[in-house]
C-alpha cells in the first residue's frame, strides 16, 4: 500500500469554505478512484493560515495513476484551488505503509 500526501495553506478567512470543497469535491474523487483505500482531509489552523493536509492511501502506483496521471508525482489541483490556495506545491509525498 502506498500514501500520498499533498499539503497546502489557505488564508484563515477562506478556510472554512475551502474545506467544505474538500468534504464535498476532493475526497469523494479520490475515494471513487479503483484502487483507492481511503482518503483524509487533515485541517488545522495557526493564526491567520489554515493548513491542509490530504493523505489518501492507494493499492499501488497505476492506482495512483488512475487518479493523478502518468505523472504520479506531481500534484493534481482542481479549479477551485487558485481561489484558495497561497501557492502551488508542485509535487506529493509518496510512502510505503507498513503494517502488522
Amino acid at each position: 500500500m502506498i500514501a500520498r500526501i499533498w499539503h497546502g495553506r489557505v488564508p484563515l478567512e477562506k478556510s472554512e469554505e475551502y474545506l467544505e470543497k474538500m468534504r464535498s469535491i476532493a475526497l469523494p474523487d479520490y475515494e471513487r478512484t479503483p484502487g483507492n483505500r481511503g482518503a483524509y482531509c487533515l485541517h488545522r489552523v495557526d493564526g491567520n493560515l489554515a493548513y491542509f493536509q490530504m493523505l489518501t492511501l492507494w493499492d499501488d502506483v497505476e492506482a495512483i495513476k488512475r487518479f493523478a496521471g502518468e505523472a504520479y508525482e506531481a500534484a493534481r489541483y482542481y479549479d477551485f484551488d487558485d481561489d484558495f490556495l497561497i501557492e502551488r506545491e508542485p509535487f506529493v509525498l509518496h510512502f510505503e505503509v507498513y503494517k502488522e
